[in-house]
């Protein structure tokens, strides 16, 4: 008996693994069947679409760091309002066609589900398919059906809300996971296609799969001027993929939100890193820079350092603030824009060639601008190339940023920490030294006969401080100290 229990048991072992076999078989062939449906539907989808040259084996991606019509002719700002609504969900309208782009989220936490049945749809099965919205529905258990027909299967399907009333949910911008809004892609096609865009951002990136998703970030020069090759569907966050080819016909592409329609993301969102993924984030129209590009395209991409002191504009946890930047600061000009409030000024965005921080600056370029000051003119603000700021140690351009003076630092590099001095003298031994006032003191600064800072020391104004007192004094009222060590009004700095 023994024996035969031992055989049943061995046998619904075997049967037991066989089953398990089947089963893995099964599913390999199903996940198979799926990716080669996918496959199929990308490659028959007009709204995917690919920078060419991508290579149809997958390559993995390296990253760097991630209805009204309108003329031609409209300003960008106007092109954006007037043809790309954002909807709410409270606004949506049935027709509205919308298109199933999981992420890897999803493809674990299935959102759909089929109508007919009420089971659930996994999302990969319903990659690139079309939705069109249907309208919604109030459930006898008091749930909500966000409903929907599919043009590919045409099948029924729906959303459940996770909780609360359609009004509930509606206003806010969560909208439905994995679908990308169509219509903004198709006004995009309408309105962009063959048309001539200006980059704006570096950022850019280049297609590595031909039948999947892989990306490689790349960089490409602002300002450069580029023509719309395809549109096609993005991602849900950023639906509209705008791929654009320059004058030497290689090609790259962003992937913008246009209306930001169930884009899942809040305005704030787009700050800072995202700021590319708005269209004009990433690109402007020629007509916008036309007036600039004749007169002073030149000046784009070019480096350029502050002949002086002056105040900026920088922008900081999403708010401008204004800024003093140090003379001798390197920048790179990004942009150059007319100032419309203005008439003759022109706001330079300008990238610091260390930090990479971004500041504005309205200047004029040329002196015939009525009440404009000297201090606003291009010639008298900036010089061209690094300027000899650019020479100094990562040290020494921290403590120029504070305003300290520190041993090696060279005359120049000390004018542009505390300004010139308007007391110099040298000594009978030839130490060479530079007074600033200050409230309670005078900060005397040494150099060697190389013209080196060897010590900068605040010195007290003490009634047993006479010779700073007189110092601090004559200094105050705008005398020069000669290297004899007497006093004149008209002597020249030492050099």
């Amino acid at each position: 008996m023994a024996q035969v229990s031992k055989i049943i048991r061995i046998f619904v072992g075997r049967l037991s693994i066989i089953h398990k076999n089947i089963m893995m078989k099964r599913m390999i062939l199903l996940a198979g069947m799926a990716v080669a449906m996918m496959t199929a539907s990308a490659q028959d989808n007009p709204y995917i679409v690919k920078t060419k040259n991508v290579k149809k084996t997958a390559v993995k991606a390296t990253p760097l760091a991630d209805e009204a019509a309108q003329e031609e002719e409209a300003e960008p700002q106007d092109f954006m309002g007037k043809n790309f609504r954002f909807y709410s969900m409270c606004d949506w309208k049935e027709g509205m066609r919308f298109m199933v782009i999981p992420e890897k989220y999803d493809l674990l936490v299935n959102t759909f589900r089929d109508a007919n049945t009420n089971k659930e749809v996994s999302s990969a099965r319903l990659r690139y398919f079309i939705l069109v919205y249907k309208g919604h529905e109030d459930m006898t258990n008091g749930r909500v059906h966000i409903n929907f027909f599919c043009e590919n299967d045409n099948k029924n399907y729906y959303y459940e809300l996770p909780a609360g009333t359609f009004d509930d949910y509606c206003y806010g911008k969560l909208g439905v996971p994995t679908l990308a809004y169509l219509g903004d892609v198709d006004k995009a096609k309408e309105l962009l296609l063959d048309k001539q865009l200006i980059t704006r951002t570096e950022f850019f990136r280049i297609d590595t799969e031909y039948d999947g998703d892989g990306f490689q970030e790349v960089r490409y020069p602002k300002n450069k001027l580029v023509t719309v090759k395809a549109i096609g569907v993005g991602t849900r966050a950023f639906p509209v993929k705008i791929i654009v080819e320059d004058e030497n016909g290689e090609q790259f592409y962003q992937v913008v939100a246009m209306s930001k329609t169930n884009s899942g993301l809040r305005d704030d969102e787009f700050d800072v890193d995202n700021a590319k993924h708005l269209f004009t984030g990433s690109f402007d129209f020629t007509e916008a820079q036309m007036v600039v590009a004749a007169d002073y395209k030149s000046y784009l991409n070019k480096t350029v350092h502050t002949r002086r002191a002056t105040e900026m504009s920088s922008k900081g946890a999403g708010k401008k603030r204004d800024m003093k930047v140090p003379q001798f600061t390197g920048f790179i000009i990004d942009e150059i824009q007319p100032d419309r409030n203005s008439p003759g000024y022109y706001t330079l965005t300008l990238r610091e060639s260390e930090t990479r921080r971004v500041y504005y600056k309205d200047v004029t370029f040329t002196k015939d601008v009525p009440n404009a000051p000297e201090q606003d003119y291009f010639g008298t603000l900036f010089g061209m190339g690094e300027g000899i700021g650019r020479s100094t140690t990562l040290e020494t351009r921290a403590a120029i940023r504070e305003g300290r003076v520190i041993p090696g630092m060279t005359m120049e590099e000390v004018e542009m920490a505390v300004g010139e001095s308007s007391t110099k003298m040298t000594t009978g031994d030839g130490v060479t030294q530079w007074m600033y006032p200050r409230s309670n003191s005078v900060l005397v600064v040494e150099f060697n006969e190389d013209g080196l800072v060897v010590k900068a020391t605040p010195q007290p104004l003490g009634t047993n401080n006479t010779k700073a007192r007189r110092m601090a004094s004559q200094s105050s009222s705008g005398h020069r100290m000669t290297g004899s060590g007497t006093f004149s009004g008209n002597a020249t700095p030492v050099q």
